[in-house]
């Protein structure tokens, strides 16, 4: 749970990382996987996951309270679940707009 939250404040940080080649399919990773990532590859997957379970007409604003309590929620399921599909985890937590 720490790392998550370390994760959400280095989210600023993260624009100044050099770019990589790696490819990360989300949809093969267990929230034990998750929660035992890089702080940075943990948060490129919550921006990631905060623009996806949005509803396509939203304003591009990056609510951080929203988003803080979001990382916690999926942090605590992570948690308790870790061998649950991240993408599994996040679809009980937060609905797929459409």
């Amino acid at each position: 749970m720490k790392q998550i939250c370390a994760a959400v404040l280095a989210l600023p940080l993260l624009a100044t990382s050099p770019a990589s080649a790696e490819m990360l399919d989300l949809s093969t990773i267990t929230c034990k996987d998750f929660v035992a990532g890089s702080k940075e590859r943990i948060g490129v997957m919550l921006a990631w996951m905060d623009g996806y379970y949005r509803d396509e007409d939203d304003p591009p604003i990056l609510d951080f309270d929203r988003f803080n309590k979001n990382a916690e929620r999926l942090g605590a399921y992570c948690a308790s679940h870790p061998s649950v599909g991240l993408i599994t985890a996040a679809d009980s937590l937060f609905e797929k707009k459409k």
